[in-house]
């Protein structure tokens, strides 16, 4: 019996960072060994809120590649490819977009989140608004039938469900309805004490050489309720605490009443958490850099997922526009 098959991907805006790690890029090395697997490197949705600066994206998808890499997605496991060199996604997206009522993308509730979020930025574009149908053609290219996503993700995933279940009403079955596959997300606190993320600039990246992890780790916030040495802490408000207990949670276990009871200082936490970020980061890091002096390989595995990915989309791309009454095959 053949695999099933998932697709997802990332957009290329910048090097990963733990959060990605605990996120997505863990549970993707374990589908690689249960599923046929997708992985697109999403530029053209990089463009979505980078495209009055672009020049950033074209390195980004090699440091992302090397972070897959590394970490250990493996190009004879999973097929990791370039959204933009599979212009037939780009077609199916089109199509989509004839048959998506307007409503059902303004009503999508990461929309006005993010347009809130970004407000520093003109977004008020199709391109923008059109995520959701683009996020579609993705899924349905490859006719995935589950995918990986978080919660936040959702509605997105439920929004391609309906554009799914729209075309295959108007025109004949021909597309799975994707289902998800509820990843956990540890939510993993940044250095100031938000979510980590790229666009806070308080992530520790998984590239970070240790000086700039020292650095990092040694101006983390911690504890917001302990002023002073002599409080009792509380762990679970502590990103320094979350981020050992990700990492080394038997450790965590034995530090947790060492801090409510005033026994351990904070910035004895932060020596605890460099020391096991640096122990645990290292060994990816030397792949990293022997992958890097391997730029012809890195390309290979590229095009090799690039023509691979175009194949398959290609002849479902020409299913759905004979469906439409357009020349397929």
């Amino acid at each position: 019996m053949s695999k099933k098959r998932i697709l997802s991907g990332m957009r290329p805006t910048g090097k990963l960072h733990l959060g990605h790690l605990a996120g997505a890029l863990s549970n993707w090395i374990r589908f690689q060994e249960e599923y046929d697997c997708f992985y697109e490197i999403a530029d053209l949705h990089a463009l979505t809120t980078d495209y009055q600066n672009p020049s950033g994206i074209r390195d980004n998808i090699r440091e992302m590649l090397l972070d897959f890499l590394a970490f250990g997605l493996d190009p004879e496991k999973a097929t990791i490819f370039i959204q933009s060199k599979v212009p037939e996604i780009s077609e199916m997206h089109l199509l989509l977009s004839m048959i998506t009522p307007l409503g059902w993308l303004e009503r999508c509730p990461t929309y006005k989140e993010q347009l809130a979020q970004l407000a520093d930025r003109e977004i008020t574009n199709y391109g923008f608004l059109g995520y959701p149908v683009l996020q579609t053609a993705d899924i349905i290219s490859f006719k995935a039938v589950r995918v990986p996503v978080g919660e936040d993700q959702v509605p997105h995933l439920e929004l391609a469900r309906e554009i799914v279940r729209r075309f295959n009403f108007l025109y004949g079955e021909l597309f799975p309805e994707p289902e998800a596959i509820l990843t956990v997300n540890p939510k993993l606190l940044g250095t100031d004490g938000r979510k980590m993320s790229k666009s806070y600039g308080n992530a520790i990246l998984l590239a970070d050489t240790p000086e700039e992890i020292r650095q990092k780790t040694a101006t983390m916030f911690t504890d917001p309720l302990r002023p002073y040495r002599k409080d009792p802490g509380h762990p679970d408000a502590c990103p320094v605490f979350g981020l050992l207990q990700m990492y080394r949670p038997e450790e965590s276990a034995a530090v947790r009443p060492a801090c409510t009871s005033a026994q351990l200082g904070c910035s004895d936490c932060k020596k605890k958490l460099t020391e096991i970020l640096l122990e645990f980061l290292s060994p990816y890091q030397r792949k990293r850099e022997e992958l890097a002096r391997e730029p012809g390989r890195l390309q290979e595995i590229l095009d090799r997922g690039n023509r691979r990915a175009r194949e398959i989309v290609n002849d479902v791309l020409a299913e759905a526009k004979t469906k439409m009454g357009l020349y397929g095959y």
